[in-house]
């Protein structure tokens, strides 16, 4: 008897490279009893099969068709009403705002945490899970911190989004770094409002942005009691990047990664040297008592996060929205290192964000090898834990937009009644 390769190892991508989607031939008949209308009866047989699974799956595809045409209906009531609503509040306490803006912003972070968390509960109700490993980061919730994240479709920003939401305040604190092309988005005007950071892509733009990235920095991240960032420092989609990646490394004899892609370093060495609390013989580098008293301790962590899809397929943000794909488990590895482990210098930082990735490429390639991550060094076997969400609270935060919607309409529709 012949093992059958289980899925997903060494094995069985041979086996399914030998024959592309095809299944094995079955034995054949000895040429010498086999009929000479042999061939063309197949034809006819296999052209029946081949009608009979189309009709079998027609309902199953009518279902789909149906299922996602309804999500998207509901998705875009969701984003009108929760996101008119999101503004309607913002403008309402601007009062609130010149009087206690620390009160102000940590408002401001609740609703947009509960705003990303609908945005979660989309691919939550589809089936489109996650798994995390390695370090539990909520321990370090409380404290300021960078995560570093490949980058491979438009779904990684909503599994985070998702795998985020049961991280206490983070959410809420967060800043997000992401391409430029987002601000057009319906979320677009929410991230402005929230202080996140739109990059553009290019050498023509590169240090234009970095400059306005350290001003934003400066003017926004402090001001709104911001603690985490969230950046993902390939600067661009892995399918997109890939291939300039790789000559770029064989020209500079740098790591040849084919599961992500060699990191950029600019926007990191901006948010190092704009946030990391500096120090002189124990103690921040200029300012009297008082003044170290009311500043930020800094970013203290740096947190490498490496976002792997079964069988190396991302889920974009059509999926996630539609849901026209199985159900599936993303998995999310993390790995927390202290800020003082982190080169400050340009030169160490390459090398360490090289390293970093460099290992990200080794837990993907064991990943996709094994359907789990490694274990960490000196432990046997990696532990996993199921991220999950409440199904009470995203009934919450979906019917409170509903009816903040109801409200704002009502009492936009009275106001302008009564002027006109």
């Amino acid at each position: 008897m012949t093992a059958t390769p289980r899925p997903g190892t060494p094995a069985a991508a041979a086996a399914q490279h030998r024959a592309p989607g095809r299944q094995p031939p079955a034995p054949l008949a000895p040429a010498l009893h086999r009929p000479p209308s042999a061939p063309a009866e197949k034809d006819r047989t296999d052209a029946s099969v081949s009608m009979a699974v189309t009709l079998e799956e027609a309902p199953w595809l009518g279902w789909i068709l149906v299922k996602a045409l309804m999500r998207f209906a509901f998705m875009v009531a969701n984003n009108l009403v929760a996101i008119s609503s999101y503004i309607c509040y913002v403008i309402i306490l601007q009062p609130l705002r010149l009087l206690d803006s620390k009160r102000f912003w940590y408002i401001e972070g609740i609703m947009y945490k509960w705003l990303l968390g609908m945005v979660a509960s989309w691919g939550w109700y589809a089936g489109y899970t996650v798994m995390e490993w390695g370090d539990d980061i909520k321990a370090v919730s409380q404290d300021e911190a960078v995560m570093l994240v490949n980058h491979q479709a438009t779904g990684d920003v909503c599994t985070l989004m998702m795998c985020l939401q049961d991280k206490g305040l983070v959410v809420a604190q967060m800043m997000w770094l992401m391409d430029h092309i987002f601000k057009y988005t319906n979320f677009g005007i929410v991230s402005l409002i929230h202080g996140d950071f739109f990059i553009r892509q290019g050498k023509s733009h590169r240090d234009q942005q970095l400059l306005l990235l350290k001003k934003h920095l400066e003017e926004n991240y402090r001001n709104r009691d911001r603690k985490w960032i969230v950046l993902f420092p390939e600067g661009g989609f892995l399918r997109k990047r890939r291939e300039t990646s790789q000559a770029f490394a064989k020209k500079n004899n740098l790591p040849f990664l084919t599961h992500v892609t060699l990191p950029r370093i600019g926007a990191t060495n901006i948010i190092l040297s704009a946030l990391v609390a500096r120090q002189e013989n124990g103690s921040p580098a200029g300012g009297d008592a008082k003044e170290l008293k009311s500043k930020s301790k800094g970013l203290q962590w740096m947190i490498d996060t490496t976002i792997a899809y079964p069988k190396a397929e991302p889920i974009d943000i059509q999926t996630w929205i539609l849901g026209y794909r199985k159900p599936t488990v993303t998995h999310v590895h993390y790995r927390i290192f202290p800020i003082k482990d982190v080169p400050l210098e340009t030169d160490g930082l390459a090398d360490w964000l090289y390293q970093r990735f460099v290992e990200k490429e080794a837990l993907l390639s064991h990943f996709y090898e094994t359907g789990a991550f490694p274990p960490p060094k000196g432990h046997k076997e990696a532990v996993s834990r199921e991220m999950t969400l409440s199904n009470m609270w995203i009934f919450l935060i979906q019917s409170f937009a509903f009816l903040s919607g109801y409200m704002w309409y009502n009492i936009i529709q009275y106001f302008y009644h009564c002027l006109f």
